[in-house]
């Protein structure tokens, strides 16, 4: 039960600041964000606030945010349409209800001659108590369509994605990925300060309780002068003494609160990618220093960074297969382990799967984040955007490639996990 809450509370995470990177810079550029989900699939939750639709869904498979505009914009009010009106007390109509009407008493009935809810916001009309004169009615910028009692706002076209300029859509878009990387840089900071970033001082960190140290009698905060008569400067020296003396004892000089001390350590054996060598059960030093922690924090997301890249370099060169890669089973099983180890291993877990779900966003992919950002480069040297209708196809098949991918990649960790 542990890791299936471990597995949601990552999965949501990664998920729910990637959406937010894209939400937080839609509404910043006035893009109407009708939906803000977690999942895919059926909804499992939905609250409504302000404009947007907050919902958690069936598959832990993504999320989204539906901005205005993305989509064909629901219902188109034609001619002869016999629709209710209901006004605010500036006559501005702020509910267009289509059926029902029944049940608005308070609603104006008009035969529609002719509706723009996008540019010019008006409806002109005959109204059932005047069927004689057309009438114009303005349309609140924020009005709703009411059909089969859902109300759904409109998007008048400065509210739709389209509209905005292509940096904001660009970041509107980048901003996703973005925050994974943020968020990575978060958790390795915090992680930084809650444990410390190790130091190369020559000083004693944690002792293990089970470890060779412990038996001999050094303590946390011991500083080490010398080994068997070497001089000693930094931690790095210490741990290649030990390493290359398995089984053999060794003088350790230190200096415990001001005083000297002599003690005698016989380093543990292990054999490590073939190789033996010493261990004392002894973790290197650490300093506890927010500057220290942000900078560690920063070292760390750009070396997950590069090593992800490199993977996606094996894979595409055919050192590494398909079955390499892993699926949502592959994840959960994964993070099972992590989480045998600790809250700090599984919480670096967390960083390294926010870092490459960012970068897989990022690749030019139909589809992705990525591949979207490759439409808007297109657009920026062209000096005009792509036909839309070529460009939902082109991503409708690569959502459709991705979608084949992941049943793909989910039978392989099934069968590696379960059948084997």
């Amino acid at each position: 039960m542990s890791t299936v809450i471990a597995f949601i509370v990552i999965f949501g995470a990664l998920v729910f600041f990637h959406e937010l990177g894209h939400f937080i810079f839609a509404k910043r550029a006035g893009i109407l964000c009708r939906e803000f989900a977690i999942g895919m699939g059926p909804k499992v939750f939905s609250h409504q606030k302000g404009e947007t639709t907050y919902t958690i869904r069936l598959l832990p498979i993504g999320g989204f945010v539906r901005m205005a505009g993305e989509d064909p914009e629901m219902v188109e009010i034609k001619p002869g349409y016999r629709i209710g009106l209901l006004f605010d007390k500036n006559g501005q109509a702020t509910k267009l209800i289509l059926n029902n009407k029944e049940k608005y008493p308070n609603c104006r009935i008009v035969e529609v001659e002719y509706a723009d809810i996008e540019k010019d916001l008006i409806i002109k009309g005959y109204p059932e108590d005047d069927d004689e004169n057309l009438q114009t009615f303005t349309i609140h910028p924020k009005a709703v369509i009411v059909e089969n009692g859902v109300a759904s706002q409109i998007a008048p076209l400065d509210r739709q994605f389209a509209s905005k300029t292509l940096g904001q859509r660009f970041m509107a878009i980048f901003a996703g990925p973005m925050m994974n990387f943020v968020l990575a840089f978060v958790v390795f900071i915090i992680i930084a300060l809650l444990q410390g970033v190790p130091t190369n001082d020559p000083k004693l960190g944690e002792i293990t309780s089970d470890g060779a140290a412990k038996a001999a009698g050094l303590q946390k905060g011991d500083i080490v002068q010398s080994i068997d008569g070497s001089e000693i400067s930094s931690w790095s020296d210490v741990v290649e003494i030990i390493r290359k003396n398995p089984n053999e004892k060794l003088d350790f000089s230190i200096v415990r609160n001001g005083k000297e001390m002599d003690i005698s350590v016989t380093p543990n054996e292990k054999t490590v990618e073939g190789k033996k060598m010493g261990i004392i059960g002894v973790y290197s030093p650490v300093e506890k220093s927010p500057v220290q922690a942000v900078t560690a924090g920063a070292k760390e997301t750009y070396f997950w960074t590069t090593q992800i890249f490199v993977m996606l370099g094996k894979l595409v060169t055919g050192q590494f297969s398909i079955d390499a890669l892993s699926g949502p089973v592959g994840i959960y099983v994964s993070t099972d382990e992590v989480a045998k180890s600790g809250i700090f291993y599984l919480m670096k877990w967390a960083g390294i799967l926010s870092i490459n779900l960012g970068i897989m966003n990022l690749l030019p992919i139909p589809a992705l984040d990525g591949g979207r950002l490759m439409f808007f480069a297109v657009e920026a040297v062209r000096g005009k955007p792509i036909d839309r209708q070529k460009e939902g196809m082109v991503h409708f098949i690569g959502f459709a490639l991705l979608m084949l991918l992941m049943l793909v990649v989910t039978w392989n960790d099934i069968q590696r996990f379960f059948l084997k």
